[in-house]
């Protein structure tokens, strides 16, 4: 397609102090690959998918996210090294900049929602710099119909400009690159990454803070999906862990994920409009939904091509490659992205220590602790000075996205959990027969097989046996499982290392746990691994 066939809407962004400029409205994903292709900023693969490049960012910046400090946040946020608090004077001319650089350029706009749930929809205006970000912002937000969008006011805007480079001193930013909150003013300021994930994540923190504060609704980082009998599944997990692969499930509608809310109603619904998924590894044999979702209006990035064909082993430009893809890619989906309340919780951890089983049923009170804990590990080669497993911890499985305090995600759980009385599991989908370099990764099929037992009800008539550092409830037998991997401890040759590492692990949480324990009630510390030592 020539350019010159394009024919765009354009509107007046004027009100947002951007003048003179070209701005496309609600172009085509296929418009937008073309300009994209124009423009020199991607390329496509043999099957006709845009590949981008992020640039000097290939993953978020969280030392170098922002929510501005006023009347709203001060005395809401959990401030410190997650929640950076920001001036307001400071954004405001910050935010002038960006607008004024826009100013005169060709960008880009569109119109979407958030929030599958209509009761709890919030609209937003993207404006983006380059075609292939809002490309993206197409494929990760709700589509708003031509009948919706007659008469669309934006209850949030993102302001998104890569190309913008701030100066530190004057600006009060950190390096160049920033990506700020505003929630007096409503708008999510990003500026010198190119790392699309910012896009979706700003409006994920904002979700953080407006639903549990304003609708009494908890807003969740995690997968859903629902069988066939209306039975929902919720998966929790860092990055790495399977949230996005184990959530695709031929046998079950994916209704999201990455994102989602549990409303008082008791609905579970997606706030998103797409998939955003790793594919570091990624085949057609392992992951096929994910695989074969990979088609024109699909954006790769930071790949890298072999032979004119994508190599999704190669990590040379970051292990965090990704696809983003709107979620009718995936064949079996929940229409609307809306399911009843969960029956069954899994919590995803990537145990490179090899200690934790690779599923356990939860009490109450581990679910608490393990929800604000949000344990997986950093393994070798993940990030710069990583040379041998870390653990790590991010709180309610998404600690850099949480504007409140953590232990208010977790009381509204626990409540919501025993409300609609759900099992909760912890599933080890890392290392088994010893840690990161001597044992080996689960095996995904059996996973999978753990989990359709969890979901199918059959561990209910089987016997459990406790495991010793974190009183963990292991069962004994698992439909297509060899029952000796169950109990890690007898995956181990040497249970002298075995017993170091577990209580190491386990010294690691309890250290962790610190920081919380004065907002923790009895029943969340009795959560806590065997040898911890409760003051009540």
């Amino acid at each position: 397609m020539d350019l010159k066939g394009i024919i765009t809407k354009t509107i007046s962004l004027n009100r947002y102090g951007i003048e003179n400029s070209k701005a496309n409205y609600q172009l085509s994903p296929e418009e937008l690959q073309q300009i994209t292709i124009e423009n020199q900023q991607g390329e496509e693969t043999r099957n006709g998918v845009l590949a981008i490049k992020t640039g000097k960012f290939t993953g978020r910046s969280p030392k170098d996210r922002f929510i501005v400090q006023d009347e709203v946040t001060k005395d809401r946020v959990w401030w410190g090294d997650i929640n950076i608090p920001f001036d307001a004077s400071k954004f405001d001319k910050l935010y002038d900049k960006v607008a004024s650089y826009l100013s005169g350029k060709e960008v880009f706009v569109r119109d979407a929602y958030a929030c599958a749930d209509k009761g709890y929809k919030l609209n937003i205006r993207v404006i983006n710099e380059y075609p292939w970000s809002n490309m993206f912002s197409y494929n990760m937000f709700l589509r708003p119909t031509e009948a919706e969008l007659q008469n669309f006011k934006e209850d949030w805007v993102i302001l998104n400009a890569p190309g913008f480079k701030a100066n530190p001193e004057e600006d009060g930013t950190r390096q160049p690159n920033f990506a700020i909150l505003n929630f007096s003013k409503k708008i999510a300021l990003i500026g010198g990454t190119g790392y699309t994930g910012e896009i979706k994540k700003g409006i994920f923190s904002a979700l953080n803070l407006i639903l549990p504060v304003d609708r009494n609704t908890l807003p969740m980082h995690c997968s859903a999906n629902v069988g066939e009998e209306g039975d929902t599944a919720i998966f929790f997990g860092l990055s790495g862990t399977g949230k996005t692969t184990l959530s695709a499930d031929p046998k079950r509608k994916l209704i999201g994920d990455d994102e989602h809310g549990w409303s008082p109603d008791d609905k579970i619904f997606n706030f998103e409009g797409g998939c955003y998924a790793k594919v570091i590894n990624l085949s057609k044999e392992n992951e096929a939904d994910i695989y074969n979702a990979i088609k024109p209006g699909a954006i790769l990035e930071n790949i890298v091509f072999k032979n004119g064909e994508v190599d999704y082993t190669d990590t040379s430009i970051t292990q965090n490659t990704r696809v983003s893809y709107p979620i009718d890619h995936i064949h079996n989906i929940q229409q609307p992205s809306i399911g009843e309340n969960p029956k069954n919780i899994f919590f995803l951890t990537a145990d490179a220590f090899g200690v934790l089983p690779p599923i356990s049923k939860l009490s109450p009170g581990q679910a608490a602790y393990h929800f604000i804990s949000g344990y997986t590990a950093k393994v070798a080669g993940t990030e710069e000075g990583v040379h041998e497993p870390l653990p790590s911890f991010s709180a309610c499985f998404g600690a850099p996205f949480m504007p409140l305090h953590p232990t208010k995600y977790a009381e509204m759980l626990s409540l919501k959990m025993k409300k609609a009385k759900v099992n909760v599991w912890l599933v080890n989908t890392g290392w088994t027969g010893g840690p990161y370099g001597t044992g080996k990764r689960m095996k995904l099929g059996y996973t999978r097989a753990m989990i359709d037992a969890a979901l199918a009800g059959n561990f209910e008539e089987i016997t459990f046996e406790k495991e010793e550092y974190f009183g963990l409830k292991i069962p004994k037998y698992c439909p297509n499982v060899p029952s000796n991997i169950l109990n890690p401890k007898k995956t181990w040759n040497d249970q002298e290392a075995y017993d170091a590492k577990a209580q190491y692990l386990a010294d690691s949480f309890i250290k962790n746990f610190k920081k919380f324990e004065e907002y923790a009630d009895y029943e969340i510390l009795s959560g806590a691994p065997v040898n911890y030592e409760c003051n009540f």
